[in-house]
């Protein structure tokens, strides 16, 4: 048999199968790792998603989708391929694709991190021949601090700028980032405000057992409380003239591209934290071995970085051309940050002290 995945102009094709996982042109049946804007699109005949990623597909595409939900680690065969769908602690309902199919398995991971999170189900390894991984911070100065430890530094910002009087505004990713932060704030401190395009998919969160503090929107609250509050609101609210209500105000930016000063300028925020739902170095390194394939398929992000550093240590590795990551739902980069970030990495893929090919995530 040749590869169980190829890529064709519609997107990541299982031959076999003969259906698609993630593609980004309509196609009669599509496998959904996760509702990000990049691998979530519309036009599909049919939809096959965990359980737990059926209703933010459907508040982010429409109720009316042809769409199925499955349990995670539970089978269905479809022209002699055996799929199941694995957690990959991206965001919630996110999952890795099973294949398996005359004896071989491939696993496509879509998008992961392997740090666990309070808003989805913790990564799961899954042993398989062929690896289809991520490599959006496929370098090795990508490596992040413990999440409690940005969280810390977030409700501290917070906390002093309602002891000034200021309000607290987080631009954050609407699915996915905004929940993750929200669901760690310390609503002690001040009334949480969050953007239209956030607060909808929290009821999505909230209906699928997540729990998230109270949050209202802006419309909703005195403006003299607003000296107190924080606002969880996308990158695109940032500049317009919705954040005129909010006075003489602290902005940040959470994102794992926050890492980088260039980025940080860029957005022109007081703050940046780095917070990422997508794998560091160490956790795609990890991620990795923890398969035990021989074989790793690297997309989306640092492609001749990562497939250069697998080969080196040992593994059969090669890139496949997608069209992820380009959507600002998702963490793709800013304009010039990944070459300057290669530039920093001097283009080689050698790890630093410390990162070797499968060291436990930091």
């Amino acid at each position: 048999m040749g590869d169980m995945v190829v890529v064709r102009k519609e997107g990541l094709y299982c031959v076999p199968g003969q259906f698609y996982i993630d593609p980004w042109r309509p196609v009669d049946r599509a496998v959904i790792t996760h509702a990000h804007g990049d691998h979530a699109r519309v036009g599909h005949g049919h939809y096959l998603s965990t359980s737990s990623g059926v209703n933010v597909l459907k508040s982010r595409l429409g109720s009316d989708i042809n769409i199925d939900g499955i349990e995670y680690g539970e089978t269905v065969t479809h022209n002699g391929v055996a799929i199941s769908l694995h957690p990959a602690g991206h965001v919630l309902g996110s999952a890795q694709v099973r294949m398996e199919c005359g004896g071989e398995v491939w696993v496509a991971s879509g998008d992961y991190k392997v740090e666990p999170d309070k808003t989805c189900a913790p990564f799961e390894p899954v042993v398989c021949d062929t690896f289809i991984t991520e490599s959006t911070f496929g370098l090795p100065i990508y490596r992040w601090e413990p999440e409690q430890q940005t969280i810390d530094e977030i409700n501290a910002w917070w906390r002093k700028n309602a002891d000034e009087g200021r309000c607290s505004v987080v631009f954050a990713y609407a699915f996915g980032k905004a929940q993750r932060i929200l669901s760690r704030l310390d609503p002690s401190i001040g009334p949480i405000v969050c953007h239209g395009a956030v607060e909808p998919l929290n009821s999505v969160y909230r209906a699928g057992g997540v729990a998230l503090p109270d949050t209202v929107m802006v419309s909703e609250i005195e403006k003299v409380a607003l000296r107190r509050a924080i606002v969880i609101a996308p990158p695109s609210a940032g500049g317009s003239p919705w954040m005129k209500r909010f006075g003489d105000y602290s902005d940040s930016f959470a994102s794992g591209w926050m890492l980088l000063r260039g980025a940080r300028r860029r957005r022109g925020v007081d703050r940046g934290f780095v917070l990422s739902d997508h794998a560091d170095w160490p956790g795609l390194m990890s991620a990795i071995k923890a398969t035990e394939a021989e074989r790793v398929i690297v997309t989306h992000g640092s492609i001749p970085t990562m497939v250069r550093w697998l080969c080196q240590n040992g593994l059969d590795a090669k890139g496949f051309d997608t069209e992820y990551g380009d959507e600002e739902e998702d963490e793709s980069a800013p304009p010039g940050v990944e070459a300057a970030a290669e530039a920093k990495a001097g283009g080689e893929a050698e790890a630093p002290a410390g990162a070797e090919a499968g060291e436990a995530d930091a």
